[in-house]
């Protein structure tokens, strides 16, 4: 190798060696560890540990609570994606204005939420959204809509959790969309103007393919991030009520830690693995069939 050549290999070795140690690891141990029977028994005495296959994969298949979990996240990412993405572009289409004042005040109170703590927010919101004394129906009460149980009812609890991601989130999207549309080109938009272009024509054949690659990372993101909802739903409902917020990581944690099935907990999380990257996967053949690669 040449001078150089070793010189990149001995500044990227650490950051290698970490993700080998923290990512790649990890990975290879719960594929291995989702082939066995590890439970609490193994863990006390490894000759309980036991190899079962696909037996744990085959049990997934036929447990209704992961089926649910599993509809239930796909529910999160089907509603929450586009709602984080188009709320994010709104808002950062908006901060991009000429005649918006203060903009990087705007910018840090939006960006704020999402470098807060998952936990603390989760709290806070549970009691803005308390039947009995939360500021939210306090609120609907002036309009004259009656105290609705945010939390408590299985048609309102996905809603609820739905619209505390998507504010908990969308400000990394809009900082990203923000970054990306100070990018394009303003010839061109100038262009488009004096061609008589209005203001969609424009966002259509100008802004969006110039920001395709940032809206398509967003995207990857954004559904990676949905698919593995856990904190709010273990702080805000407990997976509840009737199992209407049980996520497929909420399932595996019950699964692990709960009832220390951590073989199927494993097999859990490799089913998610692979589903995150298969989605991440058609995503890019998407962005590829518009050249946003």
């Amino acid at each position: 190798m040449t001078r150089q050549e070793r010189a990149a290999w001995m500044f990227t070795a650490p950051v290698l060696a970490i993700i080998l140690l923290v990512l790649v690891l990890p990975t290879v141990l719960a594929l291995a560890l989702s082939v066995t029977d590890y439970s609490l028994y193994a863990l006390a005495d490894w000759s309980n540990l036991g190899f079962v296959g696909f037996g744990n994969f085959t049990d997934l298949a036929r447990t209704p609570l992961f089926w649910r979990s599993l509809g239930n996240t796909a529910l999160f990412a089907l509603l929450g994606v586009p709602a984080a993405i188009g709320l994010s572009l709104a808002t950062a289409l908006l901060l991009d204005a000429k005649t918006v004042r203060w903009k990087p005040l705007w910018r840090v109170l939006l960006f704020a939420p999402y470098v807060t703590s998952v936990v603390a927010t989760a709290v806070v919101w549970r009691f803005l959204l308390n039947t009995r004394f939360g500021l939210v129906n306090y609120a609907l009460g002036w309009v004259g809509i009656g105290p609705v149980d945010w939390l408590g009812d299985p048609h309102a609890s996905i809603p609820a959790i739905l619209i505390f991601v998507t504010w908990k989130i969308f400000g990394y999207n809009m900082i990203v969309f923000t970054a990306a549309l100070s990018a394009v080109p303003g010839d061109l938009m100038e262009a488009a103007r004096l061609d008589g272009a209005g203001r969609w024509a424009r966002f259509r054949h100008v802004t969006l393919p110039a920001i395709g690659p940032t809206l398509l990372l967003a995207a990857v993101m954004s559904v990676a991030g949905f698919l593995q909802i856990f904190a709010e739903p273990y702080v805000m409902t407990l997976g509840g009520p009737a199992q209407s917020t049980t996520t497929v990581l909420y399932f595996m944690y019950q699964e692990g830690f709960t009832w220390w099935n951590l073989g199927r907990a494993s097999a859990v999380a490799f089913v998610l693995f692979v589903l995150i990257l298969i989605l991440t996967f058609v995503q890019a053949r998407i962005g590829r069939r518009y050249e946003w690669l």
